[in-house]
């Protein structure tokens, strides 16, 4: 199996003690830091930084032929982006404070701490990322277009809100933090992932995995994989998910179903980037991308207590709300004709034609299961399909029996009290002046809905349009007396 490389750009580790620079490597490459190059000649440093990008640069102060404070001005003054940490085993104050004036991100005094060197370099290149994070957002507001459009080709969508979606991707697509993809069953929360991945640049598998039906055992076997001899049964060594998206993104489905142990075992994974196989005590470390989804609000779940606080501000680093088909009624029609033409080729069948009403008709329906279920319809209804023109009658019966489980819903779910109700003479005045203004307001939710069509709004009433039409004459002709 092919060995990934972290960070994507390598560290470059400057020291002329040869002794150093193995004891750096040893430590850096246990902390899982396996992209490092060294350099033992401070003169050597400028040529291998035009030979190629860094992420990071460790430089011992102290060295022969070039001091590690000169080679810092020459880095900054030509490739002020790479991040350079000081490494000195002098306790001169004097000297690293006019280092971090000269543009070094931190230091770390001699002898160094395999924990500590591990952990400013985490800190540094999470700020590294984000600071390249908000300039590609910045840059992407700015000009209004997408570096990458193809990487989106497979989302149809005409809605600026999804365009501003795409943009984020792009610019937290190369973050090793996690993100979170939110939002309503069918709404394309894996597409989302799987684009992030590709944008990421990372080498390794996309791997997805639906966590709804794992126990805590089962997701612990799966995710971190077990050793021989882990259980009854466990014959062989098992590789996990994690290992097997290393160097790649793991796509958590479905995460507000987590349990709160499961969630422990995720935030140090999250938190340490290391795992513990099922029946060993010996950590791996993991370089892996988690992108998780789920339609749950977590913040809910959190305020419940049912999901932990700290993996809450972990996986929401980054966060994606796609919004539903219905707040998009502009990708109605594309989605139609990009369905109709990939169904009509399954079925091995001309692309029909359709009435322009039945886009109308469809920007009408609430779309529960949103682009899934659409496409769904709209693969029923070309298999029904038999002449010239695409009929609007299987729509029409799918919508119908929706708004039919609708009303069944409504109607189990009363208002507790709302039966009691006492329709005496003394109250009938005001209760006529409610059902006037309820009257109105679902009259105005159905205008809005249906983008002011009269036949679109009554059908969302179950009205005619004529009695549509007859409501809000009357009810202008009250508004002008």
């Amino acid at each position: 199996m092919s060995r990934h490389l972290y960070p994507e750009n390598p560290i470059l580790i400057v020291d002329d003690e040869r002794a150093a620079l193995d004891s750096f490597e040893m430590s850096l490459f246990s902390s899982g830091y396996s992209n490092l190059v060294t350099c033992d000649d401070g003169r050597k440093v400028m040529d291998l930084l035009e030979e190629q990008e860094f992420s990071i640069i460790l430089l011992d102060l102290i060295m022969p032929h070039i001091s590690g404070a000169e080679l810092l001005k020459q880095i900054k003054a030509r490739h002020p982006h790479i991040p350079v940490i000081i490494i000195t085993a002098v306790s001169d104050v004097g000297s690293v404070v006019q280092c971090v004036r000269n543009g070094a991100v931190d230091y770390i005094l001699k002898p160094v701490d395999r924990d500590e060197i591990s952990n400013r370099l985490r800190n540094t290149l999470e700020f590294t990322e984000l600071e390249q994070e908000n300039a590609r957002l910045r840059n992407g507001l700015l000009d209004g277009t997408l570096e990458h459009p193809e990487e989106f080709e497979h989302i149809v969508t005409q809605h600026p809100r999804m365009l501003s979606i795409f943009k984020y991707c792009e610019a937290v697509a190369r973050s090793i933090k996690p993100v979170l993809i939110t939002g309503e069953t069918g709404t394309g929360k894996e597409l989302i992932a799987q684009a992030v991945h590709r944008l990421s640049g990372r080498k390794g598998e996309f791997v997805a995995v639906n966590i709804a039906a794992f126990d805590d055992a089962v997701f612990a076997d799966s995710l971190f994989g077990h050793v021989r001899g882990a259980f009854t049964g466990a014959d062989k060594p098992r590789m996990g998910l994690v290992e097997k998206a290393n160097g790649g993104t793991l796509f958590l489905d479905e995460i507000g179903d987590l349990s709160l142990l499961s969630q422990v075992k995720l935030l140090r994974l999250l938190q340490e980037q290391e795992y513990f196989p099922v029946g060993s005590d010996i950590p791996k470390k993991s370089n892996v991308r988690i992108v998780a989804s789920t339609l749950k609000d977590l913040a809910v779940l959190k305020r419940e207590s049912k999901f932990r606080e700290d993996l809450y501000y972990r996986l929401t680093a980054h966060h994606v709300v796609l919004p539903p088909l219905r707040e998009r009624p502009e990708d109605v029609g594309p989605l139609l004709d990009h369905f109709l033409a990939q169904e009509a080729e399954e079925l091995g069948k001309p692309v029909p034609t359709y009435h322009p009403e039945l886009v109308n008709l469809l920007r009408t329906y609430r779309f529960p299961g949103n682009i899934r279920e659409f496409r769904a319809m709209i693969s029923d209804a070309l298999s029904r399909h038999e002449s010239r023109m695409l009929s609007s009658a299987a729509f029409r019966a799918h919508m119908n029996a929706e708004e039919a489980l609708d009303e069944e819903f409504a109607a189990d779910t009363v208002p507790q009290g709302l039966e009691q109700l006492q329709f005496s003479a003394d109250n009938l005045p005001k209760l006529k002046e409610t059902l006037a203004l309820v009257s109105d307001l679902l009259i105005d939710k159905a205008m809005e809905k249906a983008g002011g069509n009269q036949s679109a709004a009554a059908r969302i009433l179950g009205i005619s349009q004529q009695s549509l039409s007859q409501k809000l004459k009357k009810r202008k002709q009250d508004q002008d007396s």
